[in-house]
């Protein structure tokens, strides 16, 4: 028999996921210090933002084209994808941008799945639904959108992309919580 290939920590998929995650605080403080009012800070926070959010999709895809799927990799971007989408739903709502019921809602059901999908490990994995895939793309597009400095009318539209997301990502909390369960009883 054959032994599996043995792939290493130190990869592109998971050089990615570690810029996401360093892409984090450098998009916060570009937040901070434009306090959702100065254009040239707005426009550094969603490049920033959007770089990270194209770094999920990137290193998931090179991981997985490339078999370079790691327990690392496997820890690490679910926790890289919470941070960057609560780090800002938390400053979107904190410069009253974004209502708090909705990045509450969010972030509740974000890290009761993450934390559901690492208790159910031991009994298989609970691959990410073409659901939770729109979920994320939503969330982005509006995030990304509500950075921008946009006039009232246009900037309202990322809002209803959030309201959108939001839906999205409650009905498939659901699903998650429906497939774990049949999961643990395997």
């Amino acid at each position: 028999m054959e032994a599996a290939p043995v792939i290493p920590v130190l990869n592109i998929a998971n050089a990615l996921t570690t810029l996401r995650v360093l892409l984090v605080p450098v998009f916060a403080v570009f937040v901070v210090l434009g306090e959702m009012e100065h254009a040239g800070w707005q426009i550094a926070a969603t490049v920033a933002f959007a770089v990270a959010s194209i770094t999920d999709y990137v290193d998931g895809w090179i991981a997985r084209r490339r078999n370079l799927v790691t327990s690392f990799g496997k820890v690490a971007d679910p926790i890289a994808d919470k941070a960057l989408i609560g780090t800002a739903l938390v400053l979107l709502s904190g410069y009253g941008v974004v209502p708090w019921w909705v990045t509450t809602l969010i972030l509740v059901r974000e890290i009761g799945i993450t934390a559901m999908r690492f208790l159910v490990l031991r009994h298989g994995v609970i691959p990410a639904s073409p659901g939770g895939k729109l979920k994320t793309m939503l969330q982005s597009i509006g995030i990304g959108w509500l950075l921008l400095p946009l006039p009232g009318g246009l900037h309202d539209l990322g809002l209803w992309v959030i309201y959108a997301a939001m839906v999205v990502t409650v009905v498939t909390g659901v699903d998650y919580v429906v497939r774990a369960i049949r999961l643990s009883r395997t």
